[in-house]
């Protein structure tokens, strides 16, 4: 049952990780050291943005615990 669970919630958060807007300028921006790309910047999330990456880490999180719990159980 948690196996299932678990497949449930990796397929979630692919998704929802998908649905991200991406917040740089993408992979020419990393290569060439672009401005867009500063790891440390604040960055807000306003409106759906912002529900998606709450609903992402929440679920990483619920990912997370229930890998433990596998293990644990067997």
């Amino acid at each position: 049952m948690l196996d299932i669970i678990l497949l449930i919630v990796a397929i979630l958060i692919i998704l929802l990780t998908l649905l991200q807007s991406g917040k740089s300028e993408g992979m020419s921006g990393a290569f060439t050291g672009g401005s867009g790309l500063n790891l440390f910047t604040n960055v807000k999330e306003r409106g759906p943005e912002k529900i998606i990456a709450n609903a992402t880490l929440v679920l990483g999180f619920v990912f997370f615990a229930l890998v433990i719990a596998i293990n644990l159980v067997h």
